[in-house]
């Protein structure tokens, strides 16, 4: 697999990186949730690609993204992969971490990589 990162990120930037698990850890279609630098990362394997976000619900505040219910959505022109919170079930998109209930609201997204088998994540962007 190759290093995944969202639209956004700065390349150019230099990363501290992060071993979460073994990509065979986390079921297809599910996220985990991993420690890094103090933060809680809810990350996801879906539809063959790795995302990571911050785990905290940006409308309840409890860290609970992680345990999220994934799937695909389609705005307008726009699809692409999200995740609901498991409680209010507001989703964000999984690539930009955007809500798509209220445009004011996004979540952290983090670089993620495969490398060997093993999942990375990179520092905040």
């Amino acid at each position: 697999m190759t290093t995944l990162t969202p639209d956004h990120a700065a390349p150019s930037l230099p990363r501290t990186w992060t071993r979460i698990c073994a990509l065979s850890d986390i079921l297809p279609g599910t996220g985990v949730c991993a420690l890094v630098g103090g933060q809680q990362v809810a990350v996801f394997f879906v539809a063959g690609e790795v995302f990571a976000l911050g785990n905290r619900d940006p409308f309840t505040g409890a860290n609970v993204m992680s345990r999220g219910l994934t799937g695909s959505y389609t705005r307008g022109d726009v699809a692409g992969l999200k995740v609901a919170s498991p409680l209010l079930k507001n989703a964000f998109d999984l690539r930009s971490g955007q809500s798509l209930d209220d445009p004011a609201v996004r979540l952290p997204v983090y670089a993620v990589r495969v490398d060997g088998g093993d999942v990375w994540i990179g520092s905040p962007d």
